[in-house]
């Protein structure tokens, strides 16, 4: 079995068209852009609000770190 088959600890990328990790591989992105698709990508079925609240944490931090940007809360 392809490890890309199997997920440990829950199921909330099973019914995905394609896997989170497959988009972020594909695409080079960095661990922060790669951990907004997974977050943005699962919240529906995981941690809903909670998964959107550390995507946006992982905006902000790109916006800082890449431009200098701090986000007003």
């Amino acid at each position: 079995m392809s490890a890309l088959q199997k997920q440990e600890s829950g199921s909330h990328y099973k019914n995905q068209g394609i896997q989170p990790i497959e988009y972020i591989h594909a695409n080079n992105m960095s661990f922060m852009a790669g951990n907004i698709v997974k977050y943005v990508s699962r919240y529906k079925e995981k941690n809903g609000a909670q998964d959107l609240l550390k995507a946006k944490h992982y905006i902000e931090l790109m916006l800082e770190l890449e431009f200098g940007e701090v986000t007003i809360q």
